[in-house]
C-alpha cells in the first residue's frame, strides 16, 4: 500500500510564499507509486485547508478562488490514526476527508521552523520529517544557537545579545556594551527570524542605533555580531540523524549588497529578478517545480561547488556535521558559514533546519537525486518514530482513581 504523506506547508511567516514554492519542488520528487499526497495548506491566518488544487503552484495566482475550491480542515488523532476532518463538520456528508501516515512539514521561519509545527505533529503522535521541537527551536533562535555551539567548542563570531525592552529602558548601556566588546563594522539581526529579514550592517554608532531600531520591528530579542571582513559565505547541507550524517558539496552564494538579502536568497539578487521571482509563484506547476518559475533558494546566484581549497572544504563539511549533531537535528538541514579569506578562519553562522528547496540542488551536485533525498528523509522519520515508540512517556496508573477522596488543604491543595 502507498504511504499517505501529509504535506504541511505555508504558515504564519514572512517566508510563507517560499514554503509554497518548496512544497511544489518537494512533491515533484516524490514517487507516485510509493506515496499518496495529502496537502495541508496553512494560510497566513493559521487556517488549514486541503484539496488537490493546493498541490498546483499555478493555482496560487488567485488565492481567493483557490481557497473557495478547497476545504477548511482540522487534523486530529481520534485514537485510530490521524484524520483530516472538515471543519466545521457538515451535518450531512463526508466528515473525514483523508488520513495521514507520515507528515512532511515545509514551513520556513516563524511558526514552523521554530518548533511550532514539530510540537503539533508530536501531539498527533505521527512520524514526521525533520528536527524535533528542541532542535528546531534552538536552530531558529540565533542567540541560543550561538550559545550552544560556543559551549560545544564550535567556532562562532563574537556577539552581544539583549531584549528589546531592556534596550529601550537603557539604550546607552547596550550601545556602550556593543562598542566596547565588538569593533565596527557589526551585523545587527533579529534574534529569532530567518531568511535575512530585518538584518543590517552598521559601520558606526549612528548606523548601529538605526539598525537596532529596524531589527526591533521584527523581534523582541536582538543579536549584534562582529562582522567578518574579507568575507566569503559558504553553505553546506547535512542529511541524517544524530547517529549517522553525511555532508553535501559546498556552495558559495553571491549577494548584491554587503549582506545576503532575502532577494539574493530567493530571487537571484537584483530588482528585475526580484519582480520576476514573485510572479514565479504562479508560473510553475506542481510536478515540475524544479523547472518552473518558482525555484526558491535554488534560484539564488551561487558558485557550486564553492571555490575553496580541499582542506577548507573538508573542514566545513566536518563542522556542518558536528553542528547538525550538537543541535540534535534530523532529516535535512543547511548550515551557513562565514569565512575570512585573509585569515582563512571559518565560523558557523546559522542552521536552516527546514532549508529552502530542501537543499536539493546541493544533493544533486553531490550525486544524490531529489527523489533519493526525499525517500531518505522519510525513512529517517519512520525510524525515529519506531525508536520513540519504545520509550516511556507516561505510566498506566491513575492516582485520581485511588480509593477514598484525597483531603484538601489550604488553598485547595491536596494533602
Amino acid at each position: 500500500m502507498k504511504i499517505k504523506l501529509g504535506i504541511f506547508f505555508g504558515g504564519k511567516s514572512v517566508e510563507h510564499e517560499i514554503a509554497v514554492i518548496t512544497m511544489s519542488q518537494a512533491i515533484s520528487a516524490l514517487d507516485p507509486e510509493k506515496y499518496e499526497l495529502v496537502p495541508i495548506y496553512i494560510s497566513k491566518e493559521g487556517v488549514m485547508y486541503t484539496g488537490d488544487d493546493l498541490l498546483d503552484l499555478y493555482q496560487y495566482k488567485d488565492m481567493e478562488v483557490l481557497l473557495k475550491r478547497s476545504y477548511k480542515v482540522c487534523v486530529v488523532n481520534d485514537g485510530n490514526g490521524v484524520k483530516v476532518m472538515r471543519c466545521p463538520a457538515p451535518l450531512i456528508g463526508k466528515k473525514v476527508l483523508n488520513t495521514i501516515d507520515v507528515a512532511i512539514p515545509i514551513m520556513h521561519g516563524t511558526n514552523g521552523e521554530d518548533g511550532t509545527i514539530a510540537g503539533f505533529l508530536n501531539m498527533l503522535g505521527i512520524p514526521y520529517v525533520g528536527p524535533d521541537i528542541l532542535a528546531s527551536s534552538i536552530g531558529m533562535d540565533k542567540i541560543l544557537m550561538k550559545k550552544v555551539l560556543k559551549e560545544s567548542g564550535l567556532p562562532v563570531v563574537d556577539y552581544v545579545s539583549f531584549y528589546s525592552m531592556e534596550y529601550i529602558k537603557d539604550e546607552e548601556k547596550y550601545l556602550s556594551q556593543i562598542t566596547e566588546k565588538l569593533e565596527f563594522p557589526v551585523i545587527v539581526k533579529p534574534g529569532n527570524l530567518g531568511s535575512s529579514v530585518g538584518i543590517r550592517k552598521a559601520k558606526n554608532r549612528q548606523e548601529l542605533e538605526e539598525a537596532v531600531e529596524f531589527a526591533m520591528e521584527f523581534s523582541d530579542r536582538i543579536i549584534v555580531e562582529k562582522a567578518v571582513e574579507n568575507l566569503k559565505e559558504i553553505n553546506c547541507s547535512v542529511i541524517g540523524n544524530i547517529a549517522q550524517t553525511e555532508a553535501s558539496v559546498c556552495e558559495e552564494p553571491f549577494f548584491s549588497d554587503e549582506i545576503l538579502s532575502y532577494a539574493d536568497k530567493y530571487m537571484g539578487g537584483n530588482a528585475a529578478k526580484n519582480k520576476a521571482g514573485m510572479k514565479g509563484i504562479a508560473g510553475a506547476k506542481a510536478g515540475n517545480g524544479k523547472l518552473g518559475g518558482g525555484k526558491g533558494m535554488a534560484a539564488s546566484s551561487k558558485k557550486l561547488p564553492a571555490d575553496i581549497p580541499d582542506e577548507k572544504r573538508d573542514e566545513i563539511q566536518s563542522l556542518a556535521k558536528e553542528t547538525f549533531k550538537v543541535l540534535g537535528c534530523s532529516g535535512v538541514a543547511r548550515i551557513d558559514f562565514l569565512m575570512d579569506t585573509q585569515t582563512q578562519k571559518v565560523y558557523v553562522n546559522e542552521i536552516n533546519t527546514i532549508p529552502g528547496a530542501l537543499s536539493y540542488y546541493l544533493w544533486e551536485a553531490s550525486g544524490k537525486t531529489f527523489e533519493q533525498e526525499m525517500d531518505q528523509v522519510i525513512e529517517i522519520a519512520l525510524k525515529r518514530h519506531r525508536e520513540r515508540e519504545n520509550l516511556t512517556f507516561s505510566y498506566d496508573q491513575n492516582i485520581l482513581a485511588m480509593q477514598g477522596s484525597p483531603k484538601m488543604g489550604a488553598k485547595g491543595k491536596m494533602k
